[in-house]
């Protein structure tokens, strides 16, 4: 695995950052660096959100390789870990801005999952958001995007190696839809 300069400095940072720990119940029980929660196999909060563009296409995007948690695979979300003192909306409106470069757009929540894996144990809070402004990715967490159909992506899902935890997201999410 290669990674450029900037991306290792970038994971060293986001290793450093301070997330929300918590329970099997999502119960807040404090705070600690994002590396030792994973590595303790702690559980955190992360938040999950399907950017669709208005013709109901879904944004997929290829993680870098310098990801600590699924270098290199496709993702159906954006999102990431909920900072201290940071509610998952908060976090959900920030890693929107940051991964894809959409501010202000609404977010519709469908609820929430506990995905268990090693290496990867968190409370997911997902949401969805339908924006026609410009995707500008964060070079340092994402390789490329591009808007497909929905139904393209459940039919690639075989094809190339997608992030297990935002597929689990992507289900509650289809889930939430057929009873709404």
């Amino acid at each position: 695995m290669s990674i450029s300069v900037q991306e290792a400095a970038h994971r060293a940072a986001s290793d450093r950052e301070q997330v929300v720990w918590v329970d099997e119940q999502d119960r807040v029980l404090g705070s600690l660096p994002r590396s030792d929660l994973r590595e303790r196999g702690l559980i955190g909060r992360g938040t999950f959100i399907l950017l669709f563009n208005s013709a109901g296409q879904l944004c997929v995007h290829r993680r870098t390789l310098s990801k600590a948690v699924y270098p290199g695979y496709w993702d159906v979300t954006a999102g990431g870990m909920v900072g201290v003192d940071e509610s998952y909306v908060q976090s959900a409106e920030r890693e929107l801005a940051e991964e894809l470069g959409i501010q202000a757009a609404t977010l519709e929540a469908h609820g929430r999952f506990l995905f268990d894996e090693p290496g990867n144990r968190l409370w997911g809070a997902v949401f969805s958001a339908v924006s026609d402004a410009p995707v500008q990715v964060q070079p340092e967490e994402v390789l490329e995007a591009r808007f497909v159909g929905l139904e393209q992506v459940l039919a690639d899902l075989d094809q190339r190696p997608y992030c297990p935890d935002s597929l689990q997201a992507l289900q509650l999410y289809l889930a939430s839809r057929q009873t709404s």
